[in-house]
């Protein structure tokens, strides 16, 4: 089968790649660097000749509100008008758990109008929401950071690794597409500022983290749910301690 990968050189796309290629598929790692650029268009047409699967891994190198809709609606437009020229049969999108429930948050205003896009395409398809990746723990305390205080809501948080989000990704694209959204999220659920002071102490990062119900996460306010699946949900394997100790071996 042959199977493109926007954004197939990023953190979830190159590992993604690599489990599928394993699995003796055709897979073209498309990014602007291979020639292939969703937002001018450039290489798309070529790319996706005799391409049965997409999947769109591909972000907004910018996080201001009006840039990064841009980039999902322009991007989006290009690969459909490229995917029905081509006859794709099944379209995937990585997006967020809780993206419709925090409107005061550009970018996942952005990713809401990128799943409209996708759910009117007439392409068959599939949208993973996934929680926070474990790999992105440092940034998000540090963007939190006062001083030697990281302030952090007290909302649900159940973030997931970018290996099992991955290995879901791959398993999702040569699955019969849901024409709907399937939620995936990390084995272990416990309040933001728990998980990210619990992080930071296994590391010997000596900062103090602060349970602050007004804290902000990008812009948006975290209540208790936004950030975690509601109903149902697929869960990853690899657990925090597991995580932070295979992050100090390959490091």
């Amino acid at each position: 089968m042959k199977i493109v990968v926007i954004g197939g050189t990023g953190l979830i796309g190159s590992k993604t790649v690599a489990i599928l290629r394993q699995g003796g598929h055709e897979v073209v790692a498309a990014s602007p660097q291979s020639g292939i650029n969703s937002i001018t268009g450039e290489g798309l047409k070529e790319a996706m000749a005799g391409t049965q699967v997409v999947i769109d891994l591909a972000n907004s190198p910018s996080f201001e509100d009006k840039a990064v809709l841009e980039f999902f609606e322009t991007s989006g437009r290009n690969l459909f008008a490229a995917e029905v020229a081509a006859g794709v049969r099944h379209h995937i999108a990585l997006s967020i758990v809780g993206t419709d429930r925090a409107p005061d948050n550009g970018y996942f205003r952005a990713k809401v109008a990128q799943e409209k896009l996708i759910e009117t395409s007439g392409i068959p398809y599939t949208i993973i929401r996934s929680t926070q990746f474990l790999e992105f723990l440092r940034v998000i305390a540090d963007s939190n950071a006062d001083g030697n205080r990281i302030r952090l809501s007290p909302g649900l948080f159940q973030p997931i690794a970018a290996d099992d989000v991955a290995a879901i990704v791959a398993d999702v694209a040569l699955a019969t597409p849901r024409n709907g959204i399937v939620e995936i999220a990390g084995p272990e659920r416990a309040p933001f500022h728990e998980i990210v002071a619990c992080y930071l102490k296994a590391l010997g990062d000596p900062r103090e983290v602060v349970s602050d119900p007004e804290a902000r996460y990008w812009g948006g306010r975290v209540e208790e749910h936004s950030l975690v699946p509601l109903g149902e949900a697929r869960l990853g394997r690899i657990r925090l301690d597991e995580w932070i100790s295979r992050s100090r071996t390959a490091a």
